[in-house]
């Protein structure tokens, strides 16, 4: 993968950015230590980092799930001054379109296609519930800044609410990236459309018992 090119096109002049390669067997910790680092810049909101928890774990299972390739590459960087979050996750796959393709039901969709509908409620190949990159677009639609979704020639990006598809050189795969404002207070569950209780999962996961019982 060519961690250099996405390092140059979504951060470049940026510092102090995390570089996580991972599989089906490291991407639970790798998970972990993200969200863990995340989790140790105390001026990120609380519900910010609740909702993002579920949607960066879909993100990076995708990879696994959909993607016919074993590893994935997760770059986050968190610029303090300005409040905001980037987050990369890509991977060198079969894309979007290809893998969308092997329901018979987006069999004939084109790749333009494939990346609008990809971003709804139960748009899946048939691996998974279609569920991630739906509750990936909902929490941009609350707090993000830019989002990128960039497969094979095809590049949509959302910014300040609209959103446009067009093509954009060629990427063997699936990059996404997003810029996120971390000092908004959000309802986590309205991300996930109260399909889960991500403020519990979360608080569980990577709040220590004396933290936990210190939010109440």
């Amino acid at each position: 993968m060519d961690v250099a090119f996405l390092l140059n096109k979504y951060f470049a002049g940026k510092s102090n950015f995390s570089i996580d390669v991972f599989d089906a067997q490291s991407l639970n910790n790798v998970y972990q230590d993200v969200v863990s680092t995340l989790t140790s810049h105390l001026d990120i909101e609380l519900s910010v980092l609740q909702a993002l928890s579920y949607c960066l774990y879909e993100m990076m299972d995708n990879v696994h799930i959909h993607s016919g390739k074993p590893l994935g590459t997760a770059i986050t960087h968190y610029d303090e001054e300005h409040k905001l979050l980037r987050i990369l996750i890509a991977d060198d796959g079969i894309g979007i379109r290809a893998s969308l393709a092997e329901n018979s039901k987006y069999s004939d969709i084109t790749e333009d296609e494939a990346l609008r509908i990809c971003l709804k409620d139960q748009v899946t190949d048939g691996k998974g519930m279609g569920f991630g990159l739906y509750t990936t677009s909902k929490l941009v639609e609350r707090i993000g800044k830019r989002f990128v979704l960039h497969s094979g020639s095809h590049l949509l990006t959302t910014t300040n609410g609209q959103t446009s598809v067009i093509a954009n050189g060629f990427w063997q795969g699936t990059i996404i990236y997003m810029e996120i404002a971390t000092s908004t207070e959000i309802d986590p569950n309205q991300v996930v459309d109260h399909k889960t209780d991500v403020e519990e999962e979360y608080n569980e996961r990577f709040v220590e018992t004396d933290e936990l019982e210190a939010l109440w």
